[in-house]
């Protein structure tokens, strides 16, 4: 039975959206597309789901959903960093911080509060960020993501391929094509895997958590604990716009 309201959470990334909508804590729908979809989807899913009330927008794109929304009559909450988080910010440039890296501390803090959380994204850019045991968001490190390797290796010189992912990889390669695998994802996996080392040399009980869109293919060369759902930057977002409607 649906409650007297619901919320809807959207996070619009640079070419596709993902959106959640939620009766307390408990999400009862999500989907996602390409932005250029972005309207006709969402309206057709609110006029399904009647009892939203708030919505809680994360956009780092140029796409335009406030008039919609609006004329919905759905009150707009806009992510940035004055809102409140269940999590204390101690970054000193706050104002220049990712919403979805704000969105996925957020998660990792709401599903295991009062521990050590590295959470890694693994997205267009791959983001790597610490939350300790005092809920303490400290920050982290941005990279190139693995397409983003791909591309720039074949952008950036003459006769280098533009290769498509792989799962598997061999150091060394022995072709040109292996070679640039063993770099893109060997590497990227011994980046993250030399900042998961660090964050333990110094730390107790670390929860290292990964999700994005290369989390599978990174999986079978990383050291991971928790791998989270899809779904997982959805809840984070539900637990800002809890902590912040009015």
């Amino acid at each position: 039975m649906l409650q007297d309201y619901m919320n809807l959470v959207v996070d619009i990334g640079n070419n596709f959206f993902k959106l959640g909508i939620f009766e307390n804590s408990n999400l009862v729908f999500s989907f996602f597309d390409k932005n250029d979809k972005i309207d006709i989807e969402i309206e057709k899913i609110i006029c399904k789901y009647s009892k939203i009330t708030n919505a809680l927008i994360s956009n780092v794109s140029s796409v335009k959903i406030n008039d919609l929304l609006n004329r919905l009559n759905i009150k707009i909450y806009k992510l940035d960093s004055t809102f409140i988080f269940p999590f204390e910010l101690n970054y000193k440039t706050p104002e220049s911080l990712g919403n979805d890296r704000l969105a996925l501390a957020a998660a990792a803090t709401i599903l295991f509060p009062n521990s050590n959380n590295l959470v890694i994204d693994a997205g267009t850019c791959i983001t790597i960020d610490f939350i300790d045991n005092k809920n303490h968001f400290l920050g982290g490190s941005i990279s190139p993501g693995v397409k983003m390797r791909y591309d720039s290796l074949n952008h950036y010189t003459a006769n280098l391929p533009l290769l498509k992912n792989e799962n598997n990889f061999n150091y060394p390669g022995d072709s040109t094509n292996a070679s640039i695998h063993a770099g893109i994802i060997g590497g990227v996996s011994n980046e993250i895997n030399g900042f998961i080392k660090q964050i333990n040399s110094r730390n107790d009980k670390v929860n290292v958590i990964l999700t994005g869109g290369d989390a599978k293919i990174l999986s079978k060369t990383l050291k991971i604990t928790i791998f989270a759902n899809q779904n997982f930057i959805l809840e984070g977002l539900n637990s800002i716009l809890n902590l912040n409607k009015n």
